[in-house]
């Protein structure tokens, strides 16, 4: 009996989103659940989200098409920009379970993931480091070429469709 790996993804949604946005298109996140199953084989994936009140619908979308949300409490600034940094809580999830899947496929473009990065390949615990915008993403995180992807090249799998004459 060949065992299947066992998986997990952790993402980093803002960075997912506000690259792509810059790249001008939006992912179709039921096509990057399948994708990540069957490409990846990713059992459990883990969608880090800044809480906005007023979004459950999407929450609750992403939750049907298979991500597990963690959700970090927003903080709107004097300018308008609200942020909801998740970086420590996908480390967190990423380290505490580390011994529970085989694989981890990290999903961000942002250099504070470096450490993480290095210490999953130090743990032979990654799969791949599947960056958002090729032309885009953190100079601390191109030492780790040899084990990235780019969604640049999954755009015709993954794209959201929209309907014609409306904004992607």
């Amino acid at each position: 009996m060949i065992l299947k790996e066992r998986n997990f993804a952790f993402i980093d949604n803002q960075n997912l989103y506000t690259e792509l946005k810059k790249c001008g298109w939006k992912v179709d996140y039921t096509k990057l659940r399948i994708y990540l199953r069957e490409k990846y084989s990713v059992e459990r994936a883990y969608l880090f989200v800044g809480y906005l009140k007023g979004n459950e619908g999407l929450y609750e979308s992403f939750n049907n098409d298979g991500f597990e949300c963690i959700f970090k409490p927003t903080k709107t600034f004097s300018n308008g920009v609200t942020k909801g940094n998740c970086d420590a809580e996908l480390v967190l999830h990423a380290h505490r379970l580390l011994n529970i899947y085989n694989k981890a496929i990290i999903i961000s473009g942002d250099g504070d993931f470096s450490c993480l990065v290095e210490y999953m390949i130090f743990h032979n615990k990654l799969k791949v480091l599947l960056i958002p915008n090729r032309d885009r993403y953190s100079s601390f995180l191109k030492r780790f070429r040899s084990c990235t992807a780019y969604f640049n090249d999954l755009k015709i799998k993954l794209e959201k469709k929209t309907p014609s004459g409306t904004e992607p």
